[in-house]
């Protein structure tokens, strides 16, 4: 089969590969839509989790089962499914302890892009079918269903993360397409002013679409600052950042107030520590929390986030800017996340 890979670090291309082998409790997927992501620019291009080496990319998509494996009772060949970008061992002794994400090591229910081929290809496997593959409803695209595999379970994790509850001030430093689902999260959790950062028009306006009360800009100064300065100085009780680099914890730090969480959803790319303002901080005593997490994938929380569009409690439309036919535009897909034109949220791939 036909996939498009990261040869190397900073060097993608199409390869031809075996079509994947199915296990008895995994899934054969022909896609029906994938879209890239800013992480796959982060794995290629930075070289965030080392070198890999003809290792086809992307872990977001939908589509079509092919095949099934003798012990799978769900699904079967002709199906139209959401796949999470995480697909974790469900009997794994890490998933039985809470954490389905890390099943097999950290981050190690990331598999797609990772440690196996991801969905860039003419053919995908899914492990542990039955966990990991969701019914695809008729009332939902293939585009859309594409952002339910990362965007939106990855900004809402965010929001569960930060423990956001009925009232709370919110800061979200990033609105790209995680963001703007930490703004749409902190909203359906009942936050009260959401305080979105943020600078291409497109973001800020769909920020707004999204429930954010407020925009403000890394250009118009420091962040907390500002953030200090629209909560008359109280700071805010949650933050989730979903976007910028290791420099982010630093603002996040000062703008929240003592017993606030800082939910963290951001793929940090490069460097190697980040920073903590110690005096901000409470000197370590401030009870200001900050949990770092990978979204938990699965089926469960597929079908919920699916629910929230079929219903109208969500329109994921707002996140996608660019639409590209056929497996060959892939490319072209990829290098408009790398290079981010101004008029981009996210784009998808129709194949």
């Amino acid at each position: 089969m036909k996939g498009y890979a990261m040869l190397e670090i900073g060097k993608t291309g199409w390869i031809e590969k075996e079509r994947p082998v199915c296990g008895p409790r995994d899934a054969i997927i022909k896609p029906l839509a994938v879209s890239p992501c800013s992480s796959d620019v982060h794995t290629v291009w930075e070289g965030a989790i080392g070198q890999r080496h003809n290792m086809i990319l992307g872990h977001e998509g939908c589509g079509i089962v092919d095949e099934v494996g003798e012990f799978v009772e769900d699904f079967k060949p002709g199906d139209r499914v959401m796949v999470a970008a995480i697909t974790p061992d469900w009997s794994s002794l890490e998933a039985q302890a809470g954490f389905p994400m890390h099943s097999g090591g950290m981050l190690a229910g990331w598999k797609f892009s990772n440690f196996k081929d991801g969905v860039f290809g003419e053919y995908f496997h899914v492990n542990d079918a039955d966990a990991n593959l969701a019914h695809l409803p008729d009332s939902i695209s293939p585009e859309e269903a594409c952002m339910l595999s990362d965007m939106v379970p990855t900004g809402f994790h965010g929001v569960e993360l930060a423990d956001i509850k009925f009232g709370d001030t919110v800061l979200c430093i990033g609105i790209g397409p995680v963001g703007l689902m930490a703004v749409a999260g902190s909203n359906l959790r009942g936050a009260s002013q959401i305080i979105a950062v943020g600078t291409r028009p497109n973001c800020v306006e769909a920020a707004k679409f999204y429930g954010a009360t407020d925009i403000i800009s890394y250009k118009d100064g420091d962040i907390a600052e500002q953030a200090l300065a629209l909560t008359d100085g109280k700071g805010v009780d949650r933050v989730v950042i979903a976007g910028g680099g290791v420099e982010t914890f630093e603002p996040a730090v000062k703008a929240l107030k003592p017993g606030g969480k800082i939910g963290n959803v951001n793929y940090l790319g490069a460097g190697e520590y980040i920073s903590i303002p110690r005096v901000e901080w409470g000197v370590g005593m401030g009870h200001k929390q900050i949990i770092g997490g990978l979204m938990p994938g699965g089926r469960l929380r597929m079908e919920k986030l699916a629910k929230l569009v079929e219903l109208g409690k969500l329109d994921v439309t707002h996140l996608i800017t660019h639409r590209f036919n056929g497996m060959d535009k892939i490319e072209d897909a990829l290098y408009l996340m790398k290079d981010k034109p101004k008029d981009l949220i996210k784009p998808v791939v129709v194949l």
